[in-house]
Order: C-alpha cells, then sequence, then structure tokens
C-alpha cells in the first residue's frame, strides 16, 4: 500500500463519521419533535388558559 491510499482511505473513513454524527443529530432532532407532538396529543399537562377570553374555560351550568 503506498501512502496515497492510505490518506484516501483515512479521508474516507473521517468523512463516513462526520456523516454518522449529522445523522445522529438529525435523529434525536426529529426524535424530540415527534415526542413534542405526541405530549401535545395526548395533553402532557393541564391546558392553560392564560391567552382567552373572560369567562372561556369556566364551569358550565348545563342543568338548565
Amino acid at each position: 500500500m503506498d501512502i496515497t491510499s492510505l490518506v484516501s482511505g483515512f479521508l474516507a473513513l473521517q468523512a463516513g463519521n462526520t456523516q454518522s454524527q449529522i445523522a445522529t443529530t438529525l435523529l434525536k432532532s426529529n426524535l424530540d419533535a415527534e415526542k413534542a407532538v405526541v405530549q401535545a396529543l395526548l395533553g402532557g399537562g393541564p391546558p392553560s388558559l392564560a391567552n382567552v377570553g373572560p369567562g372561556i374555560g369556566g364551569n358550565i351550568n348545563i342543568t338548565a
């Protein structure tokens, strides 16, 4: 093996490593986004009524 093929092989390994790191980062980002969507759909907590008008979200008398 000559030095050119060794350098070429090393550079190919480095490029593959970089691509793998980028793919892992993107996958984690996508999984975090999906987790946020699922939590929103399942109602991860009590709904916030901070931005609604007066009388919205209160108790309703349904016996009348």
